[in-house]
């Protein structure tokens, strides 16, 4: 179960860093307000109302030029630099991570001292012997 779990995260923070660090473009095609077509790898395909020329006979040629279809491309950056760059910090966040180091050190120091402080102390006295007095025995 815990190999499980440590594959799981794995496979999981290594999906998180592929999706933060690709970069991809979605173009999409709307006629009017209407949601056409859209696509993640190639161009969109069109509904063809914008080759369609303006028709010379129309009085009010301000209209007929202006097309409703209209194409947008969305374009999602990912993260170029992964590495973060600790020459950039403030003098207060240098003293924090000093401090944090040696205090996190420390943790794992080992004492020199070997002194055993029981060892100048008596045992309890013990007025009765309960195993005997409540008859209880291990076989």
């Amino acid at each position: 179960m815990k190999q499980f779990i440590h594959k799981s995260m794995a496979i999981f923070m290594a999906a998180v860093v592929l999706m933060t660090t690709m970069s991809f473009t979605i173009d999409v095609h709307y006629c009017g307000d209407k949601l056409v077509d859209f696509s993640f790898i190639q161009d969109v395909k069109t509904c063809g109302m914008e080759k369609a020329e303006p028709a010379k006979s129309c009085s009010n040629s301000m209209v007929s030029k202006n097309s409703c279809c209209s194409d947008e491309q969305l374009i999602i950056e990912g993260q170029d630099d992964l590495k973060q760059d600790f020459s950039q910090l403030t003098f207060e966040q240098q003293v924090f991570v000093a401090s944090f180091a040696s205090s996190y050190i420390s943790l794992f120091e080992g004492t020199e001292s070997k002194e055993i402080t029981f060892s100048d102390h008596s045992p309890p006295f013990i007025r009765r012997d309960l195993q005997v007095l409540h008859q209880t025995f291990l076989i």
